[in-house]
């Protein structure tokens, strides 16, 4: 296959616009008109609600803008220090199984991680990638690093994952994150973890944990 286009954008993102884009990407991939595409970028401080968001997530409605979205999942957070990876893969092409594309995702971000010395995990019953935190002798504990939330139209992929580099961990506090509420789940960072990991290096364990998983990518730059 050829190349996946990689393309970063250093400024804060609208998210209105962001899946503008993503759609307009999505539809000129499916009639052949442009070449796939991850696209990696922040967004202003935000929640969205997915397809299977409940009213009762939403916390505090008042603290950031709140967005409804395409993609499955439920409510999550976007903001500085978190990098967002849109992902607009054409799925026809690479097996037409989205639970096979998911699995793939999560070990895109599994391999990533691996590039700290960390471990992540999948969880059969939690989408995304947890952390392990639990002390020897005590309760239970596990951490969120990364969300997984997609929507899949005609075989080709939108939206994607979203890994928490550096973020303000305290902004997850207006949100249910994921529908999960117990007190043995949490959200964590690379930073969180004493992993003092700059998004630049955190976009290199991407770049090659992504090729090791789907392939190769070229960097481009939007217009």
């Amino acid at each position: 296959m050829d190349p996946v286009d990689w393309a970063i954008s250093g400024d804060l993102i609208d998210y209105e616009k962001a899946v503008t884009f993503m759609e307009t990407r999505a539809s000129a991939i499916r009639a052949g008109e442009a070449n796939e595409l991850v696209w990696l970028l922040e967004h202003p401080p935000l929640y969205t609600g997915g397809t299977s968001a409940k009213d009762s997530d939403l916390l505090n409605a008042d603290k950031f803008p709140v967005f409804g979205a395409s993609r499955g999942g439920q409510y999550t957070y976007h903001g500085p220090g978190q990098r967002v990876a849109y992902v607009m893969l054409d799925l026809e092409k690479r097996g037409k199984d989205i639970r096979c594309f998911v699995y793939a995702l999560e070990q895109w971000i599994i391999d990533a991680l691996a590039e700290f010395g960390l471990k992540g995990e999948r969880r059969e019953t939690r989408v995304g990638v947890w952390i392990d935190r639990s002390r020897p002798g005590g309760q239970p504990h596990e951490d969120k690093i990364a969300a997984i939330g997609v929507r899949v139209r005609r075989w080709v992929s939108f939206h994607g994952i979203a890994l928490n580099v550096e973020p303000d961990l305290s902004h997850f506090s207006g949100i249910t994150p994921c529908g999960v509420s117990e007190d043995e789940f949490g959200v964590t960072s690379l930073v969180d973890l004493g992993i003092p990991a700059t998004m630049d290096a955190a976009d290199r364990a991407l770049r090659k944990a992504f090729e090791g998983v789907f392939g190769a990518a070229r960097e481009v730059e939007l217009s």
